[in-house]
């Protein structure tokens, strides 16, 4: 009985990505302004140029946004009497960042086109691409039409965005849930080729994991005390300004930085593709590209649904 509500609801979730897919074109603002998406790569390879660390960001946005009620730029919205913002989940409190320049953007692409025609969460969904391309890493065509909602849910933020103390089964079900499986799991988590992540989110791997390299962990240490200064610091990678396979080379020698990271290749069902994108850098592109635009079709708004914003940051009246 409990397998066949599973698949029932598997249907469900794959038919709701179908219909959002088959609604959203890379196409969408070829006639209604087709300046949109070159000015969103030029105001975003400004500010990758102006600090690298801002491409990690971006994407982490968009990817904390799709997850929470779908690609509806809900993450953006602002706490007030009627919004339970996002910004207040506990994996975007005084972490998620980039909110300005998205904000310079929506205000750009607003004069280009001469009335607000381009939704904040299609901003948010090529942002994210031409963050990746601006690092070194794989291009796609981003489906676009999506429309913004007109509510947040910092309560569904804390159950849906992946944790990064998760294990393997957990990662797997929770992605599971977004209609994404444990290919999407392993490419999708390849984005920690870029980034940094605070002390908070992985000392208790490097004080008290036992599947760490030892000299990456004293590493660790030395910046990330067992008490204070939670939000230092540490890249995801070796690498972490540019758009590589390190982060899976990391994996294998046991030298991941969060406990959901090393849960990748720790002898369970994902080591082999670790191990795939590790030796065979183009298969992680191909992926992570086809992944990524899979997770932006998640349970979009489209057409009637939703509203596009004037400002990203609140509700229209």
């Amino acid at each position: 009985m409990a397998s066949h509500a599973l698949i029932l609801l598997q249907i469900v979730v794959l038919s709701s990505l179908a219909a959002t897919a088959f609604s959203l074109s890379p196409y969408y603002y070829k006639n209604i302004c087709p300046q949109a998406l070159p000015t969103i790569k030029t105001l975003v390879e400004a500010a990758v140029y102006k600090e690298r660390r801002m491409g990690a960001s971006l994407l982490r946005l968009h990817f904390h946004d799709c997850f929470v009620n779908g690609c509806d730029a809900s993450i953006l919205l602002d706490p007030s009497p009627t919004i339970d913002s996002e910004k207040g989940a506990l994996a975007n409190q005084n972490s998620a960042r980039g909110f300005e320049v998205i904000d310079e953007i929506k205000a750009e692409v607003d004069k280009i086109c001469g009335r607000p025609v381009v939704s904040c969460a299609d901003i948010l969904a090529v942002a994210a691409r031409d963050s990746v391309v601006a690092l070194g890493g794989p291009s796609w065509k981003v489906r676009l039409g999506r429309r913004d909602s007109t509510t947040a849910s910092r309560t569904q933020a804390d159950i849906d965005i992946p944790s990064p103390l998760m294990d393997l089964p957990a990662l797997i079900n929770n992605f599971r849930n977004q209609g994404l499986n444990q290919r999407d799991l392993v490419a999708l988590s390849g984005g920690h080729t870029i980034g940094f992540a605070q002390c908070l989110a992985f000392r208790g791997r490097i004080y008290n994991a036992t599947n760490i390299d030892p000299s990456f962990a004293k590493e660790r240490r030395a910046t990330c005390p067992r008490t204070g200064g939670d939000t230092t610091l540490a890249p995801l990678d070796s690498t972490a300004a540019r758009f590589d396979t390190a982060y899976f080379n990391s994996l294998v020698k046991q030298r991941g930085l969060l406990t959901s990271d090393q849960a990748l290749f720790s002898g369970g069902s994902t080591d082999n593709l670790v191990n795939t994108y590790r030796l065979y850098p183009q298969v992680f592109r191909q992926d992570f590209a086809r992944s990524m635009i899979k997770m932006g079709n998640i349970k979009s708004l489209t057409e009637n649904q939703g509203q596009i914003r004037v400002n990203c940051r609140m509700v229209n009246n």
